[in-house]
């Protein structure tokens, strides 16, 4: 049976360069989360292998996307050419800014702007 990649992400290695880490409160949810920080709630969600509809619990640590990069979740069939059109660099770039890359359905991949 497929894996499903909202149950585990493969985040880039260096976390701490990408991301924030908040800790959820009493009454938040994924989509005031994501208006306060100002980015898409599916990413929020995704980034932290859940799903808009998910129930997130007070004290729960997630990580929220720092500004100033894009983020790609890698589908099935993704190659790095594909992948480094997409944010339009290198393929030499993309994995120099993500110094693991499986390509595995599910792998979340930064590029800075």
């Amino acid at each position: 049976m497929k894996e499903d990649f909202k149950q585990r992400p493969v985040v880039p290695s260096s976390k701490q360069n990408y991301y924030d880490y908040y800790t959820i409160q009493k009454g938040d949810s994924l989509y005031g989360i994501a208006r306060m920080y100002n980015i898409n709630p599916e990413l929020l969600a995704a980034l932290n292998g859940l799903s808009m509809e998910e129930y997130i619990y007070p004290n729960q640590q997630i990580l929220v996307p720092k500004s100033g990069f894009r983020y790609y979740i890698t589908k099935d069939g993704d190659t790095l050419d594909l992948v480094a059109g997409m944010f339009k660099i290198s393929s030499d770039d993309l994995v120099l800014q993500n110094p693991t890359v499986y390509l595995s359905e599910g792998q979340i991949l930064v590029n800075s702007r």
